[in-house]
């Protein structure tokens, strides 16, 4: 199955050649590639012609934000399997081949696990990304698997009715929410990809504004629900919400790899032996 990888990027020039170049390595020949820049005065022109024979297609220019971008790359997208990564972000080494491995004929849609890396991509953490039932994570908790260890069908993808792209900050909830609510989802244990903590990323800077938007979306598309009633509905998201908020919380305490923070993340992959101190990359436990 061809893999179609899109990357939105904006001013992140210092960190972009690792993303590309963590993309590049897990590609294969009929793989696509796009990065949609959204006009960058920094050094990111100058990074993407260094790999320009490498990548499928890639354009700079004024966008209406991240998720305008990603519509963009997506709309050129001709492969079985999409997914994006966020400039700054890594896959991990066979990232890519294990999502072909666990998008099977029975599931549409996949999430697994992460880690969150510093600017020096030194590991800082492990990210668990299991839930037992997406659709109820997402509509009743107002959870969001983690963005960049998803990968779905480009079917899905239409059929749920693409990004929207006048969203600011909630694009990736309110596009997973609509395929959780028409696809087949599964959590795999599988840690795909690093995800950067950096000084003035949008996810951190517009936390407030992504709630906001969250919540719109999910008001929307809980009134469109009909399995259960209104009352039904209120309840279920009271205990959910409730029940995703204990997950944060305990979620660092419950699923740790201790032995892998530290070490560099571009030394890791889903295919080395890093896992034999620290529980497998591909293993629930």
């Amino acid at each position: 199955m061809r893999v179609s990888v899109v990357t939105p990027s904006f001013n992140l020039g210092y960190y972009l050649e690792d993303t590309v170049r963590s993309v590049i390595a897990n590609l294969r020949p009929d793989d696509e590639y796009f990065i949609i820049d959204g006009g960058s005065t920094d050094n990111s022109v100058d990074v993407i012609r260094q790999y320009e024979s490498s990548i499928t297609s890639w354009v700079s220019e004024h966008d209406a934000g991240y998720a305008d971008a990603l519509a963009k790359g997506f709309a050129r997208a001709t492969g079985d399997i999409l997914c994006w990564i966020n400039a700054g972000d890594l896959y991990l080494s066979g990232a890519l081949d294990i999502a072909r491995q666990m998008l099977t004929a029975d599931v549409d849609f996949v999430f697994g696990d992460d880690l969150y890396i510093d600017e020096k991509n030194r590991v800082l953490s492990y990210s668990n990304g299991w839930v037992p039932d997406l659709l109820t994570a997402t509509l009743f908790g107002g959870w969001s698997p983690l963005q960049d260890a998803c990968f779905w069908r480009r079917s899905l993808y239409e059929r749920a009715g693409g990004m929207n792209p006048k969203l600011q900050y909630a694009a990736d909830y309110d596009l997973f929410l609509r395929m959780s609510l028409v696809g087949r989802t599964r959590y795999v244990p599988v840690t795909f990809s690093a995800f950067r903590r950096h000084v003035g990323q949008k996810s951190v800077s517009g936390s407030s504004a992504y709630d906001v938007e969250r919540k719109q979306v999910r008001a929307r598309e809980l009134r469109e629900y009909k399995e259960y009633g209104e009352l039904q509905k209120k309840l279920r998201g009271g205990m959910f919400r409730l029940a995703m908020s204990a997950r944060s919380r305990l979620a660092p305490l419950v699923w740790r790899r201790p032995g892998v923070v530290g070490k560099q993340v571009l030394d890791l992959s889903c295919a080395s032996d890093w896992h034999r101190a620290d529980r497998s990359c591909t293993n629930v436990g």
